[in-house]
């Protein structure tokens, strides 16, 4: 695999089946927590698929980064990570989905698969003094959005200054989905009580012959549901 400063769990298979599967984790949350505890290296390798499952710069063991990361600048680095690959898979779940939404441009991506995206740019009206204030003992913050960032950067085993760092970075580029990006096989899924990804019905009209796919669940549900996984699986193969 190629070079990279991003923590990276890899897992193989028995027998190969297809290329292997890249699975990118959600904000202030990590590999771990997301796809392993989840039981997802497990599905895709019995199913004969290497997994590849990185931290996002900031989040679990990668390192704090020293600047703000854009999304072009953690996407190129995920890029590098599977540049050796002739074609790889991608599930990204939140944050992870919204960087996806990137790579087919930038790497080998045969599938893609976008879960619990937000067809809005979520950083922008984020009070990054405030949530930081909050972070150092001060009084949470009287803006709902803010606040609930504030929440997740203070979570245990957390690094606050790093995913602020994160915020102001990821804030710099807004999302702003457009036709033609994605020319790859892709199936979206959202949570059918996930108000994250409310309007994301507005994708898949971005990307000629993608897919919708309601599982049950709130946004950390759905990421959790078995149905998640059974319809991942079926379009991967």
């Amino acid at each position: 695999m190629s070079d990279t400063t991003l923590a990276v769990r890899r897992f193989t298979p028995e027998a190969v089946s297809g290329p292997p599967v890249l699975l990118l984790h959600g904000f202030a949350s990590d590999g771990h927590t997301d796809w392993i505890t989840t039981g997802w290296p497990s599905v895709l390798t019995a199913a004969g698929r290497a997994v590849l499952v990185p931290d996002l710069p900031g989040h679990g063991s990668s390192p704090a980064p020293a600047d703000a990361p854009t999304a072009k600048s953690i996407t190129a680095e995920l890029a590098r990570l599977v540049d050796d690959l002739p074609e790889v898979d991608v599930v990204g779940y939140s944050l992870g989905a919204r960087l996806a939404w990137e790579l087919p441009v930038q790497a080998p991506v045969r599938r893609l698969v976008l879960a619990g995206l937000s067809p809005v740019e979520p950083f922008g009206a984020v009070d990054l003094d405030a949530a930081l204030a909050f972070a150092g003992g001060g009084k949470p913050p009287s803006d709902p959005l803010t606040a609930m960032i504030a929440r997740m950067i203070t979570a245990p085993g957390r690094n606050p200054g790093a995913l602020a760092r994160c915020v102001e970075g990821l804030r710099q580029e807004p999302f702003a989905p457009a036709p033609g990006v994605i020319s790859v096989p892709t199936r979206f899924v959202a949570g059918t009580e996930d108000p994250v990804s409310q309007g994301i019905d507005q994708l898949t009209a971005l990307v000629p012959g993608s897919d919708l796919i309601r599982v049950p669940g709130d946004h950390g549900g759905a990421l959790r549901s078995p149905e998640f996984k059974t319809t991942t699986l079926d379009f991967l193969r």
